[in-house]
Formats: C-alpha cells, structure tokens, sequence
C-alpha cells in the first residue's frame, strides 16, 4: 500500500497538470508553437498518469484473496511500470515526432507572448506540485541521500511524481528558451529542436523510472537493516540455535513477505517449537510493523510441519 502522503502527492499533481494541460493546448493553438505543443502532450500525459498511479494504489489496497492469497500490493508496482512505458512513449514519442516536424518544416512563432505567458505561469504551478512532492519525499527518505533514496525507495508512486515534476519544470525551461532563441535569431526551427530536447529529457527520465519499478516489480528485499533487525531478533530467542536463513520480498511499499529458516535447540517438542514460532511471529510484528507475511520453518524436527505466518 502506498503512504497517504504520496496520494497527497498525486492528487495536486493531478489537479496541477490537468489545469496546465488545457491551457497550453489553448496557447499551442494561438501560436503554432511545436514546443508548446509538445509540453501540453507532455502535461497532458502526466495528468493521464497520475491517474493510472490512483488506480494503482486503489488496487494495492485490496484484501487478500483465493486467487491473490498474498493480496494485491504490486498492483501499484505495475501501474507504475506501465506510467514510465506512457511517458516514453507517448511523452517523449510525440514530443520528438512534433519536433522533427517543426525542424523539417519549421514556422514563425506568431503572439509569443502568449507562449511566455503560459510557460511562465506553468512553472509556478508545477514547481508548487514539484515542491510538496519535494517535501513529502525528503520527509520520508530519512539520513539516506537523494539518488541513495530513490534507488532503495519501496513507494514508486513518490519519486515517479517527483521525477515527472522535475522533467516538467526542465521541459518548461527548454520550451521557453528553445522560443525566445528561435525569434531572437531568425531561426523558426529551434522550436523545433526544444521539442527534441524536451522529448529527449522524458525518455530518460521514462527509462530511469521503468528500471526502478521493474526491480520492485520481480521482487525486492527489505532494507539490510529491517533483515538484520529480524536476524538478531530470532536469534536472541534462547530456543533458537542458529537462524540458517532469512529472505525478504516486499509485496508492497509497506508490506514484506518474510522467510526464515530456525535450528531449534534439541530436546524441543513439536508444541514446544508451535509456540515458540508462534511467540516469534508475534514480537517481529511488534517491531517490524512492515513485516506482516511470516513464515518460520524449523529445520531439526522431521515431524514438524512448517509454521505459516498470515
């Protein structure tokens, strides 16, 4: 399940890009602009985004099932790997197509005003959205650095947003100055080529995050601390001899499966280890809110079958 703060996060950068999108489609118009016309596909897209991120996270929040007995929580890690497929290729895709055409066959930019206008009051609105995503994330990334946070972050629907923000604000600049030069100089075709750019700045950025989301996707690992938390729990336990083994997936941004294997001291019983599995369950819950899925198995008791957490 995603955190309420990055819906938060969603929803004003929904509502930003929906109204930024209208009005730059009312400026594309009015001035032939191809980067303009690139930057309302691209705010358009977005707002189409975030969308598919909602949709996500409602889907992430479903119960468990008999078909999805470990719930649906990677729903949001695939509606966030299909957000980075629409950003690279309908964002950046269109942008270059809407480039190259204003390179091959490039016109005067007519009220350019308009265009700086629209760009300017753009930049105000998505750096507020980018701004409180800022927020939100560097509350939540801890003593980590900003890449460092990104790259171990469990909540894809937080960085897609910021990083779309990002490309937004870059996207806007390059659009403002791809316009005056293209007027200053004469030149009608740097329109053009802003579009590429701005195209160019989406597809890396659709790349970077569909990387990221299909690691979460095929399945991550806890964070080494949460891991080793839990080792030196089960290990500190006086019945538990050794703790062969301990796997980790998160199923979601704040939901993890987790997996042990346990050499139980001998002379244990069968009832003895059922409820010692189950004290353990219950204290790695206590500390590990996220840790919600256990499976404890004992290796040393041929006659036990394995202990299941839910």
């Amino acid at each position: 399940m995603a955190s309420g703060s990055s819906k938060l996060a969603v929803y004003a950068a929904l509502v930003g890009n929906l109204a930024i999108a209208v009005t730059k489609f009312g400026a594309a118009m009015f001035t032939g602009s191809s980067a303009m016309l690139s930057e309302a596909i691209h705010s358009m897209v977005d707002t189409g985004n975030q969308g598919l991120l909602l949709y996500g996270m409602y889907r992430a929040n479903l119960p468990a099932d008999d078909r999805h007995p470990f719930g649906y929580g990677k729903e949001l890690y695939f509606w966030s790997f299909v957000v980075a497929i629409l950003i690279f290729g309908l964002g950046a895709g269109f942008s270059i197509y809407e480039g190259v055409h204003g390179v091959l066959n490039p016109t005067p930019i007519e009220n350019a005003m308009i265009s700086y206008v629209v760009l300017g009051l753009a930049m105000v609105f998505e750096g507020g959205a980018s701004f409180f995503a800022l927020r939100q994330f560097l509350a939540e990334k801890g003593d980590m650095g900003f890449f460092e946070a990104v790259r171990r972050g469990k909540d894809p629907a937080l960085f897609t947003v910021l990083f779309e923000d990002g490309a937004a604000i870059l996207g806007l600049m390059i659009a403002m100055v791809g316009i005056f030069l293209g007027q200053q100089l004469q030149l009608p075709w740097l329109d053009g080529a802003a579009a590429i750019a701005i195209g160019c700045v989406l597809a890396g950025v659709a790349l970077f995050l569909a990387y990221e989301c299909k690691t979460l996707l095929i399945g991550e690992a806890a964070e080494p601390e949460v891991v080793e938390g839990c080792r030196a729990l089960l290990n500190g336990d006086r019945r538990v001899v050794r703790v062969a083994s301990v796997r980790t997936m998160h199923l979601g941004p704040q939901e993890i499966l987790l997996a042990a294997d346990l050499d139980f001291a001998d002379g244990l019983t069968s009832s003895e280890v059922e409820e010692a599995t189950g004290e353990l369950e219950m204290k790695l819950r206590e500390n590990f809110p996220d840790v919600r899925r256990i499976y404890l198995e004992s290796r040393n008791l041929t006659d036990q079958s394995p202990r299941s957490g839910h």
